[in-house]
C-alpha cells in the first residue's frame, strides 16, 4: 500500500510511521511536510517526477504553504487524482472545517487524538478499513 501522509509535525509523522509498521500490513509511507510539496508529489513535478500515485492520502488541514483545504480542493478537481481516497486527520474540531471537507469530497474526517492509545486506535482503524476492508481504485 502506498500512503501519502501530508503532515508538518515531525512527532506525528514518527508516530504514524511507527504505528503503521505495527499493523503488519506492508506499506510505503511518503511524507510531505507542506501542501505545495504534496501537490508536487501527486502531480509528479520537480523532484517527484518518478513518484507513484498513493492508494490513500492522509491529510492534515493545518500545514504550511498550501493548507489542507486548498490541497483537498486541488486533488478533487483533478481528474487524475480525484478518485484517490483522502482521509482528513486534523486537530480542528470546527464544524465549518468538517463541513467544508465533506463538501469537497473528503472520504472521511478524523480528529487527531491527544494521546498515544487513541492515536494507535485511529491508525489501526484507518489501516483496517482502507487496507483490508475496501477495494481501492488502481491508478496508472
Amino acid at each position: 500500500m502506498q500512503i501519502l501522509l501530508v503532515e508538518d509535525n515531525p512527532g506525528d509523522v514518527r508516530m504514524m510511521t511507527d504505528l503503521l509498521s505495527e499493523t503488519g500490513i506492508l506499506t510505503q509511507l511518503h511524507v510531505s511536510m507542506d501542501g505545495a510539496d504534496a501537490l508536487d508529489f501527486l502531480k509528479k513535478r520537480g523532484s517527484h517526477g518518478l513518484a507513484c500515485y498513493p492508494d490513500v492520502i492522509i491529510l492534515d488541514l493545518n500545514i504550511p504553504k498550501k493548507n489542507g483545504k486548498e490541497v483537498l480542493a486541488e486533488i478533487k478537481q483533478d481528474d487524475a487524482l480525484k478518485s484517490i481516497p483522502v482521509v482528513i486527520l486534523s486537530s480542528s474540531e470546527a464544524d465549518i472545517d468538517i463541513s467544508y471537507c465533506y463538501q469537497m469530497q473528503a472520504n472521511c474526517y478524523i480528529n487527531k487524538p491527544h494521546d498515544l492509545f487513541n492515536y494507535m486506535n485511529v491508525v489501526k482503524s484507518i489501516s483496517d478499513f482502507w487496507f483490508q476492508t475496501v477495494r481501492l481504485p488502481i491508478l496508472s
